[in-house]
């Protein structure tokens, strides 16, 4: 290297600390230090490694590059607009600002380029093991001897508080395990966080860490010398395992008063202290300006295009002697892909054959013999549970399980439910998969914040979420979800199903499976339910999210229930008849849809002149929207307890007696009032 490239190079990481200094300073928020502390990394990594397109955000084989401290965004948005994707410096002079594509934090779908949304630390690492292990399938599965058109790399940037939280523990355990070998992070050791120096909480041998989980660790590399390291990455890359290169670096490099220190963190440096570290680094350049040697140096719009070009030529190669699996893996790539024939027709036998049976079953054993049907007739499920499989029933006859470092189509997570959520994301950023997990629904709460990610991402992953209410049991109220179905609905953009039998069952995995732009979480129970409806005709009317069970011809009151509890209310309209009192059932196994639905299916499905109770095992609150203000619902506001599931059904109240009991006093009251209105 001649010292003229050594000091292009370091104006080319110039560019990006002071582009990271003016948009923070315009914005007056945000975080320059980890932008600046890192750019000499990401010019190592992005001009003379990096294999990307920026005319084709999506290429298939490009390398994918995650910025897991999401915070130092902006070292990200000008790395785009540097290399030349469609962010033009207009954009960066509106960074944080309304409707810009440069949010705070980077936004998969808002900004070219961006490969998952990051922010909530510890899961840009753990969505590129995802990443990472989607490309080590999909590579076993479809490359042939001499056709390697799936070979490309997960690069990453992470900081300290990636490691701090427990996800990065949990994922890369896995990374380490699985022996994802062209997985490559980049640590950015630079001893600081917002409270500042982490030493004081944070004193973790971190190679020692990660050395222990399997991974091949590069220490003490000085973040701020281009040969150490280019010498880092080539060794990286070609490890046979997954690689942490620990980088040596300082928060805020270039900044006179401020690097090193935690000040450099979430603040922006102020006109003086700017002007002092353009004069430090030698950059006399305007704001938002970059000289153009530097821009002509960055730019890798011809170099990309011949990475694609080269690539393109060698997949007609391959599409010529494996024409099958050619167009397999095109049809598998596009995220909005419909499913095949081959997987409705088995969507369709499973609804309609568990109709046909009318058994008696508990959903998860449902929800096990749709996968039989549909796990052979789509290659691109993939599957797993958080070490519960014998009691999520997510496998299926024939599936593959993925263990150690061999390839599979179920995985074994372990005990890491919020690692299995951020892993499944990050097979669905991926593409090629449609990823789903289980665990039980109270545990949902270590996940819940993936399951946010999904929904904030548009991410068709299906969460399987078993022993949903107090009918598990003897295991108690720790195990007993009380407010966790309640509190998933309030998830924006996730649809919630809790099915009431087999058929309804099945048509909630057909609609999560055909689902594209957000995800799904199936609620099942332990305990068998009786077959709750009678005829082919209510499959589609379950799709719509709630649909009429019962409807006798002098209705007077209508009951409201899901899951088990509809059931319930069945037994509860049974008693009712054998007084008079005729009583609507409704079943509601997927609210979410339901209010999607136009007016006129709605009020249809639920009139309004009908006095309403609602059932169901847990939080009563977002049942009321449903009922009215004079209407009622019987539910579980209060933690369960430790007993066989039909003694807590009736200590709690959920019963057919209680539930006729309350639809009695609900006509009476309804009555009393009427007589007090014509008084």
């Amino acid at each position: 290297m001649t010292i003229d490239n050594l000091a292009l190079r370091t104006q080319c990481a110039n560019a990006i600390r002071a582009l990271a200094m003016d948009a923070v300073q315009a914005a007056n928020s945000g975080h320059p230090g980890m932008p600046m502390g890192m750019a000499d990394i990401a010019e190592a990594l992005w001009r003379h490694r990096l294999r990307h397109d920026p005319a084709d955000p999506r290429w298939m084989n490009r390398d994918r590059f995650v910025v897991s401290n999401g915070h130092g965004s902006m070292l990200l948005y000008a790395l785009l607009h540097l290399s030349g994707y469609a962010l033009p410096m207009e954009e960066l002079r509106r960074f944080r600002q309304l409707h810009s594509r440069t949010p705070g934090h980077p936004e998969v779908g808002v900004t070219p380029g961006v490969e998952t949304t990051t922010g909530p630390l510890g899961q840009g690492i753990s969505n590129a093991v995802g990443m990472a292990l989607a490309e080590k399938l999909l590579a076993e599965e479809f490359n042939r001897p001499g056709h390697e058109v799936i070979d490309h790399r997960t690069y990453v940037f992470l900081g300290d508080g990636c490691l701090m939280e427990g996800i990065s523990h949990e994922a890369c355990s896995l990374a380490g395990t699985w022996r994802l070998k062209k997985l490559v992070a980049f640590y950015d050791d630079n001893g600081i966080s917002i409270d500042g120096e982490v030493g004081g909480w944070f004193s973790d041998d971190t190679p020692g860490r990660f050395e222990a989980y399997g991974w091949t660790v590069l220490r003490d590399v000085d973040g701020h010398d281009a040969p150490a390291l280019d010498a880092a990455i080539e060794r990286a890359t070609a490890a046979d395992r997954p690689v942490l290169v620990c980088c040596k670096t300082r928060i805020g490099q270039g900044s006179p008063n401020r690097a090193g220190t935690a000040k450099a963190h979430g603040e922006a440096l102020g006109e003086t202290e700017i002007a002092l570290t353009r004069q430090a680094l030698g950059w006399s350049a305007a704001p938002f300006e970059v000289p153009a040697d530097v821009a002509e140096a960055w730019s890798a719009r011809e170099s990309g295009a011949a990475l694609h070009k080269a690539w393109q030529e060698r997949f007609a190669a391959y599409a010529q002697e494996h024409p099958a699996l050619a167009r397999e893996l095109l049809r598998r790539h596009r995220t909005d892909a419909p499913l095949t024939a081959k997987a409705e027709a088995a969507l369709a036998s499973a609804a309609s054959g568990a109709e046909q049976r009318k058994a008696s079953v508990a959903t998860r054993k449902a929800s096990q013999q749709v996968l039989d049907e549909v796990g052979p007739a789509m290659p691109e499920l993939i599957g797993g549970s958080a070490d519960l499989t014998g009691s999520n029933l997510t496998d299926w006859k024939g599936h593959r399980a993925l263990k150690g470092t061999g390839t599979g189509n179920h995985v074994h997570y372990g005990v890491r439910e919020f690692g299995m959520a951020a892993i499944m994301n990050g097979l669905a950023l991926h593409g090629g998969f449609r990823p789903f997990g289980g665990t039980f629904l109270t545990f949902s709460d270590y996940a819940r914040n993936g399951v946010r990610m999904s929904a904030l991402m548009k991410l068709p992953v299906i969460y399987v979420f078993t022993h949903d209410s107090i009918g598990l049991g003897e295991d108690g109220p720790t195990h007993q979800p009380v407010e966790h179905a309640s509190s998933l609905r309030l998830i924006p953009d996730v649809d919630v199903w809790r099915p009431a039998d087999a058929t309804e069952t099945a048509v909630a995995w057909r609609q999560a499976l055909r689902r594209v732009d957000g995800p799904n979480c199936l609620l099942l129970t332990r305990q068998a339910l009786p077959h709750a409806g009678d005829g082919e005709e209510r499959i589609e009317s379950i799709a719509r999210g709630a649909y009429v069970l019962r409807r006798p011809e002098a209705e007077c009151v209508c009951l409201l229930a899901s899951g088990s509890e509809v059931g319930v209310a069945l037994a509860a309209a049974a008693l009712l008849a054998q007084e008079g009192i005729e009583a609507r059932v409704v079943s509601v196994p997927c609210m979410d849809v339901f209010e999607r639905q136009d007016a006129e299916w709605r009020h249809a499905v639920i009139p309004r002149h009908l006095p309403r109770v609602a059932v169901e095992a847990g939080s009563t609150g977002l049942w009321w929207k449903f009922v009215g203000e004079y209407g009622d619902v019987v539910g579980l506001d209060r933690f369960g307890e430790s007993a066989p599931a039909g003694e807590l059904f009736k200590l709690f109240g959920l019963t057919a007696e209680v539930v006729a009991e309350r639809a009695r006093r609900l006509l009476a009251n309804a009555a009393l009032a009427n007589v007090k209105e014509a008084a």
